[in-house]
């Protein structure tokens, strides 16, 4: 079954350990093949290539109520965007 994490700010979903029913392999996203959207991040099991994990990435609102609320990752992604050029 694939889980899908709607608050990229949870604490835990990067740690939490997956079962793949398919093949029964078991580990963390870290250990998983990642694969980059725009709106998402698809983690795959690395034996069987079965999606185990759907993480959304946060909007702009999402990512400063959460480094308001003291979230540090938050507060670093606010701090790489106001270095950004803009047009």
């Amino acid at each position: 079954m694939t889980i899908t994490v709607n608050d990229y700010y949870q604490t835990g979903w990067r740690e939490d350990v997956h079962n793949c029913p398919a093949c029964e392999w078991k580990g963390n996203s870290r250990q998983m093949e990642m694969e980059l959207h725009d709106e998402q991040t698809e983690y795959a099991c690395p034996e069987c290539e079965y999606p185990l994990l759907v993480v959304q990435h946060p909007d702009l609102t999402q990512m400063q109520a959460a480094a308001a609320a003291g979230n540090e990752e938050a507060q670093q992604q606010l701090a790489i965007l106001a270095m950004a050029p803009r047009d």
